[in-house]
């Protein structure tokens, strides 16, 4: 199915036929239908690099409309549940080979409607191909334990049970690789689903369906519901049929999340924000350093999760260090993400852009501003968000553009005197996603693994990237202590059932007969 098949499709698919002004307007998933919202209404995705450029409509769904993807899923859990745990797994790996099939078509998509270079977009969606992968090896795994009983003549083990209903709620700077995180443990546990995309990316999320529904998952397995927070996210958060929520996006969000469900006992998984430093000692490749700092900076924009936002170096290099960062920075090449030559993309939305320019100024007032600093909006770039990769020196530890999150090119350096006082400035934040250090003495970044307080941890590389085979999330106030990705995010999705079975034929009071 290329582009020109999904649009002209659309009964079948996401959307209708391409009305008279050419942009396609696309419907929820419910039951294994497309269908259109109860509200009527639209809403529209532009392309971050020219907001003259509408991706698409998209239907604000209400509440009712969440409703009926609920009743959707609860009615196709039991039949997935039985469904045997290899079977699903099959059907996950059938979804990662269309995505695979289609990897470019999806990047061309993620790209125009969030923004990010092309190269990134392939990465995002490589990510997904490898969890749907993995997540489906899980199918002919799904390990539990079995141990020796206490007792003579008794069987004794654990196995993992689907819990229900997952309320997937995600962002918008990983559009394929953060739902399938979520999804593809979800669904190969034995969970339906009920999926609610950032509203800036809808259509990344339907392409994303399409595919699902393509790989053959039973109606009701996935649903889709776009629209807001307020309207959807809240309600699916409420609701007393979704057992398990997941959630990535900002720390304000997730406390909310965190308030609503718990009145509920609701399982929550949050993956929330985070401040992360890079620690360059004296000793380092300075090289190195630079190339590892200016890709966790300014990939994405900025925007993500584990980006680099904060430099703590070793005075000794301190000078050195900024002066090659500057150089890099003010090369760099800004504009459309589908040009091949093009570093940085747009922030994704005239919100985003107003945060970073208001951090700048607070910055001015903090430190030295080396580089960038302002929007671009010159040619093209005028009728996109564009920010340039901005630089402060002689920003301190406890400074707010060295404390708080901003999502955007912003990168603050901080001098230190020793590796002690660098590894305090690196932990002295409520965030513990990422951090790295560079150094050549093996013994320090050793310590440095165990010092950082923080769930990912590199050496000699940036804060950025992660591998689908290891847990995925961070310390702190950046989530509740679930991970994502890596077998540790089926706990997410399941229940433990500790099973006894005694053959001997008499009965065995456990530590009363065993003393």
């Amino acid at each position: 199915m290329n582009e020109t098949q999904s649009l002209a499709q659309a009964s079948d698919s996401g959307g209708p036929a391409t009305g008279s002004d050419h942009v396609p307007t696309f419907r929820l998933y419910v039951a294994g239908e497309w269908v259109e919202s109860t509200s009527g209404g639209t809403f529209e995705s532009r392309n971050p690099a020219d907001r003259r450029d509408v991706v698409g409509r998209f239907q604000a769904g209400t509440r009712a409309d969440l409703a009926m993807a609920i009743r959707a899923a609860e009615l196709a859990f039991p039949a997935w549940r039985a469904t045997p745990a290899p079977r699903r797994g099959e059907l996950l790996f059938r979804f990662g080979e269309l995505m695979a099939r289609h990897k470019e078509r999806l990047a061309r998509a993620m790209t125009r409607e969030m923004g990010k270079v092309l190269a990134e977009a392939r990465g995002d969606v490589q990510e997904g191909i490898d969890i749907a992968y993995l997540m489906a090896g899980e199918g002919r795994r799904m390990f539990g334990d079995t141990v020796p009983s206490e007792l003579p003549d008794k069987w004794a083990m654990s196995i993992r049970q689907p819990i229900g209903i997952a309320g997937i709620i995600t962002p918008w700077n990983f559009p394929i690789a953060i739902p399938c995180w979520k999804m593809m443990p979800a669904l190969v546990a034995g969970n339906t689903v009920v999926f609610k995309p950032a509203s800036d990316t809808p259509h990344c999320a339907t392409l994303l369906v399409e595919l699902l529904a393509e790989a053959g998952l039973p109606p009701g397995v996935v649903n889709l519901v776009t629209g807001t927070g307020a309207d959807i996210g809240e309600a699916l958060v409420e609701s007393p049929d979704v057992s398990v929520i997941s959630f990535t996006g900002n720390s304000a969000t997730g406390r909310r999340i965190a308030e609503l469900a718990g009145r509920r006992l609701k399982r929550v998984a949050l993956e929330l924000g985070g401040k992360n430093a890079v620690v360059v000692l004296r000793d380092a490749d300075l090289d190195l350093a630079v190339d590892g700092i200016v890709w966790s900076a300014f990939g994405t924009t900025g925007q993500r999760c584990t980006a680099c936002s904060r430099v703590i170096v070793e005075r000794p290099v301190v000078d050195e260090l900024v002066a090659r960062l500057t150089e890099r920075a003010s090369r760099l090449k800004l504009g459309s993400g589908l040009d091949e030559t093009v570093d940085v993309g747009p922030l994704v939305n005239g919100a985003a852009l107003e945060k970073v320019e208001s951090y700048v100024e607070v910055g001015r007032s903090e430190g030295e501003l080396v580089c960038g600093g302002s929007r671009v909006t010159h040619g093209e770039l005028a009728h996109g968000n564009f920010f340039a990769p901005s630089i402060f020196t002689g920003v301190r530890a406890m400074d707010r553009i060295g404390q708080e999150e901003i999502f955007g090119p912003v990168l603050s350096v901080i001098a230190v005197a020793d590796y002690a006082e660098a590894m305090t400035a690196a932990n002295q934040t409520r965030y513990g996603l990422s951090a790295s250090i560079f150094t050549r003495d093996v013994n320090t970044a050793f310590r440095a693994v165990r010092d950082f307080e923080t769930g990912i941890v590199y050496v000699n590389a940036g804060t950025t990237g992660a591998e689908t085979h290891l847990p995925f999330g961070g310390w702190k106030e950046t989530g509740n202590g679930h991970r994502e990705a890596g077998h540790a995010a089926l706990d997410t999705y399941t229940e433990w059932k500790s099973i006894y079975v005694d053959f001997s034929g008499k009965l065995q009071r456990a530590q009363i007969d065993n003393q």
